[in-house]
């Protein structure tokens, strides 16, 4: 049980946490032709596209229903309307993501009444246009919450009630994956590769794999999302004979995909180590009847044969983590197994499977106290490798410290948002990229003896 110690400053200094809108957002750029509408000011959505723009390199469909002070005062219903009904005249629009932010949350608008207004006002788009409604404040939870609060939405709103009464054959080759938001489209591409690898045909909800990998799209910009998984492909997932969910932030999501589909629903904490990418093998296995393809055990070969390799360096080394707590509690199966250890665990928002998480300490709270508890001589903590977004860079400069970088957002590093660290080879290259961080990161010549009776 990890010892959890909660923020005590009134404000945030150099900010870790990214808003639960965000992550909405990133959660709707996996369907394809939807288009996230945030109700809010238009501060909340520059804020969004920026760091997506930044992050991902690439053009982000994303709309406001641009709150002003008097929209604010009023209630804003009329913003909410005219938004949608402008987005569903485009013609290419087929999905709507109404998330709410901080601003309309505290003022409390109701987004499912909102929805049926317009249904009740605009029969013309029923059946063509889905409007997905998703409350994330921005006061509560982090960019992983939102991220699954948008993914349980689409489920509750898109995913047609499967029978109980009347049995429904699944299509045996057919697997539902809600992954979390701590993996990247480079991560999610490789679980797909290895669920096809067993005969299985994945589908992907949201599926980033294919709609923030870097592609050149048809048309120069799109006015809406340009790949990820297609409407029809989320009514199919009620037939699929089981669903993996990838990460503990994803329960509410799970939950809703037991109550609609009735099916198995496997948990998987994390997939990067090898223990972890034994249980995801295992499963697929266990589900496709089939063995193990040869190339994945000669993955699994070279990452042994890596471990061996690298953990010379690596072993008894002490790491500074920051992020948000999935993306946290994926790195911990790989120190563990590399007889690693993070004294410095500094945590963008507190949930249950932090607190029961192999870390000692977790502070809940910014940069600068991550900075201030690597410090030496402040709390008698000294770490060789700092891991983290691109915010950390220059504290890992201040500190002459090497560093890692790690989750959202990834803007001095080109091609950080592909990256891929889960299965076999992901686990493999991070191996490769500790060690590197650290041998090239530190000077191994001895320092220079000043004696103590020489001259000033």
């Amino acid at each position: 049980m990890a010892r959890m110690i909660k923020r005590s400053k009134a404000l945030a200094v150099r900010p870790l946490k990214t808003g639960q809108p965000t992550g909405a957002a990133l959660a709707f750029q996996g369907v394809r032709d939807a288009i996230p509408l945030l109700h809010g000011s238009q501060g909340c959505t520059a804020f969004t596209k920026v760091l997506f723009v930044r992050h991902f390199r690439e053009p982000i469909p994303l709309q406001t229903t641009a709150m002003d002070p008097i929209g604010t005062v009023m209630g804003g219903e009329e913003n909410i309307l005219v938004g949608l009904e402008t987005l569903a005249k485009n013609g290419q629009v087929r999905v709507i993501g109404l998330v709410t932010t901080g601003l309309t949350e505290s003022q409390g608008t109701d987004i499912p009444r909102m929805v049926a207004r317009f249904r009740q006002e605009h029969p013309e788009y029923d059946g063509t246009v889905h409007v997905v409604p998703v409350n994330t404040p921005d006061f509560s939870g982090c960019l992983e919450s939102g991220f699954a609060r948008a993914v349980a939405a689409l489920i509750d709103t898109l995913l047609p009630q499967r029978p109980t009464l009347v049995e429904e054959t699944p299509e045996e080759t057919c697997i539902n994956i809600l992954p979390g938001a701590h993996l990247t489209p480079g991560d999610v591409d490789e679980i797909k590769r290895y669920s096809e690898a067993f005969g299985l045909t994945p589908l992907v909800l949201p599926d980033i794999a294919t709609a923030l990998d870097g592609h050149l799209p048809e048309l120069e910009c799109s006015p809406v999302s340009t790949g990820g998984i297609t409407v029809e492909e989320i009514h199919k997932m009620r037939k699929a004979k089981a669903t993996l969910v990838l990460g503990r932030s994803m329960e509410e999501p799970a939950r809703a995909m037991e109550k609609k589909t009735h099916m198995p629903v496997h948990r998987l904490g994390g997939l990067m180590g090898m223990a972890a990418t034994d249980q995801l093998v295992m499963l697929l296995r266990h589900l496709s009847g089939r063995p193990v393809p040869a190339w994945i055990e000669r993955d699994r070969s070279r990452l042994q044969d890596a471990m061996m390799d690298t953990h010379f360096t690596l072993s008894g080394k002490r790491l500074a983590l920051s992020g948000d707590p999935d993306g946290l509690l994926q790195w911990q199966f790989l120190l563990h197994e590399m007889g690693m250890t993070a004294p410095v665990v500094v945590s963008s928002t507190g949930n249950h499977a932090l607190a029961d998480s192999g870390f000692d300490t977790i502070k809940i709270g910014d940069l600068e106290d991550m900075e201030d508890l690597c410090r030496d001589g402040t709390t008698g903590v000294n770490v060789d490798l700092l891991l983290g977004n691109s915010h950390v860079a220059t504290m890992a400069k201040s500190l002459d410290r090497p560093m890692v970088r790690s989750g959202y957002p990834l803007f001095d590093w080109i091609g950080g948002h592909t990256r891929c660290r889960v299965g076999y080879e992901g686990t493999r290259q991070s191996c490769y990229e500790l060690t590197n961080a650290i041998v090239h990161g530190s000077d191994p010549r001895l320092p220079p003896y000043h004696s103590i009776y020489g001259s000033v």
